[in-house]
C-alpha cells in the first residue's frame, strides 16, 4: 500500500487531531499492531442474514463498515472519542441502545450525530441534508432510553462519547435497511461505479470520494439540452435549476470544496476527469421538477499519474494535500 494512499485515510482517523491538537496526521493507538486500513477491509464487511451477531469491543477512536453488537467499556478516562458507521451506498444505518452506563451528571456523554462531522467540517454538508445541524445531534443524556433507536438519513452516522469512570460503558447494536434512492454517499471503496438519481425532489445530493480519482461520467439526464463545459470564474450553470457540479478539496464538506467543472445539460458520455484532491465529490442540485439521473465510475489515481498530470485533469487546487 503506498504511502500516498495512506495519507488519503486521514478521513477515517482525524477526529482526535481537533480535539487534542495533535500532528496532522494521527496514528491509530487504539489499534495496537494493526493496520488501520484494516478498518474498511472488504472482509470486514459480512452479510450477517441468518448468522449469530457478530460481536466486538469498540475502541475509543473506530470505524465501522458492518453491522453487529458492539460494546464499550472505559479502562481508564476516555474524554475525547469517535466512532465512524458506514455502510453500503443504498442503505440507511440504525444505531441502537441495548444497554448505558455513563454518569451524565459527573460529565460523561454519548451523541450521534446523522452524518460525519471532522474539524467542524460536515458531511452531508448543511446546505445538502434535510435537517438543520443541531438537529442531527441527538444527545443520550437529553433524550435517555426513551429514545432506543435512531436512524441515519444517509450511509454514514458517528457517535462522540466521553466516559470518566473505569468500567462504565455502553453496548450498541448496528443495522442497516435499504434506502430505494440513496442522496448523500460516502463511497467505502477507492474504485466503483454509481447512478445517483433524484427522482422530482427538490434537493441537493452528493457522492463523496476519499480518494484522488479518474471519474468518468457515463449518462446524465436532466431537464434541459447537452453538453459540458469547464468551469471558470463567473462561469457556470447560471439560473438552471438542475445541473451536476464535480468538486474537490482537502477537507470533507462539499459546500467548503473548489467547484471545479459544471454539467448543465443531459449528455451520453463518456466524459472523464483526473481529479487529484483528497475528496472528490460528484453534487446535483435538483429543483424538484424533473427526473434527474448521473451515472459514473471512478478509480483511485496510481501515484505515477499524481506525479505526471496529463489530459483533462484538476489538480493545482489540490497540491497542497497531494
Amino acid at each position: 500500500m503506498s504511502p500516498s494512499f495512506k495519507l488519503r485515510c486521514r478521513f477515517i482517523l482525524i477526529f482526535l487531531v481537533a480535539l487534542r491538537g495533535e500532528s496532522r496526521y494521527l496514528e491509530l493507538r487504539e489499534a495496537g499492531d494493526q493496520d488501520p486500513f484494516l478498518l474498511l477491509s472488504a472482509h470486514l464487511k459480512r452479510e450477517l442474514a441468518g448468522e449469530p451477531l457478530y460481536r466486538r469491543a469498540l475502541r475509543c477512536l473506530d470505524m465501522l463498515s458492518l453491522r453487529g453488537q458492539f460494546t464499550f467499556t472505559a479502562d481508564r478516562p476516555q474524554l475525547h472519542c469517535a466512532a465512524f458507521f458506514i455502510s453500503e451506498p443504498e442503505e440507511f444505518i440504525t444505531i441502537y441502545y441495548d444497554l448505558v452506563s455513563i454518569d451524565c451528571q459527573g460529565g460523561d456523554f454519548l451523541k450521534v450525530f446523522d452524518g460525519w462531522i471532522l474539524k467542524g467540517e460536515k458531511f452531508p454538508s448543511s446546505q445538502d441534508h434535510p435537517l438543520p445541524t443541531t438537529e442531527r445531534y441527538i444527545d443520550f443524556c437529553e433524550s435517555g432510553l426513551g429514545r432506543r433507536s435512531i436512524r441515519s438519513s444517509q450511509n454514514v452516522a458517528m457517535i462522540f462519547f466521553r466516559v470518566h469512570e473505569p468500567g462504565n460503558g455502553f453496548t450498541l447494536t448496528i443495522r442497516t435497511v435499504p434506502n430505494l434512492f440513496p442522496c448523500n454517499v460516502i463511497s467505502q471503496t477507492p474504485n466503483g461505479g454509481f447512478t445517483l438519481v433524484v427522482p422530482h425532489q427538490y434537493r441537493n445530493c452528493s457522492f463523496s470520494i476519499i480518494y484522488p480519482v479518474m471519474i468518468k461520467i457515463s449518462d446524465l439526464t436532466l431537464g434541459h439540452l447537452n453538453g459540458l463545459q469547464l468551469k471558470k470564474p463567473a462561469a457556470g450553470c447560471g439560473g438552471k435549476g438542475d445541473f451536476v457540479e464535480l468538486l474537490g478539496g482537502s477537507g470533507l464538506d462539499p459546500s467548503k470544496m473548489m467547484p471545479l467543472a459544471d454539467l448543465c445539460y443531459p449528455f451520453q458520455g463518456p466524459a472523464q476527469m483526473k481529479i487529484g484532491c483528497d475528496n472528490t465529490v460528484v453534487r446535483m442540485v435538483s429543483s424538484g421538477k424533473h427526473i434527474n439521473r448521473v451515472t459514473f465510475e471512478y478509480r483511485q489515481l496510481e501515484p505515477y499519474e499524481l506525479e505526471n498530470p496529463n489530459g483533462n485533469s484538476i489538480r493545482e487546487f489540490c497540491l497542497s494535500g497531494l
